[in-house]
């Protein structure tokens, strides 16, 4: 991903967050990049809970703010970690 890339993924993640902001459960979230490797990008989201998540990302203001970030993403497995872990 170039640096044109990489700015524009910022701005549409910025407004992303901003829709699940909104969303009920939403603890915070952010933007960071690989160490491993510089072309990769994470995007990390604390809740409350996974059905807090899972309800925000069936709200129509959220997947009009994803739709573009979506487009960056790879198919990789998430990870949920609970209360039990210590979050």
């Amino acid at each position: 991903m170039g640096t044109d890339e990489a700015t524009v993924l910022a701005e549409q993640v910025e407004a992303l967050l901003a829709a699940l902001a909104a969303r009920p459960g939403f603890r915070d979230g952010e933007l960071g990049r690989s160490t491993d490797d510089p072309t990769l990008w994470a995007l990390v989201t604390r809740w409350d809970g996974v059905g807090t998540y899972r309800r925000a990302l069936s709200a129509a203001e959220v997947k009009i703010a994803g739709a573009p970030v979506w487009v960056f993403a790879l198919d990789e497995p998430g990870t949920y970690l609970g209360a039990a872990e210590g979050i």
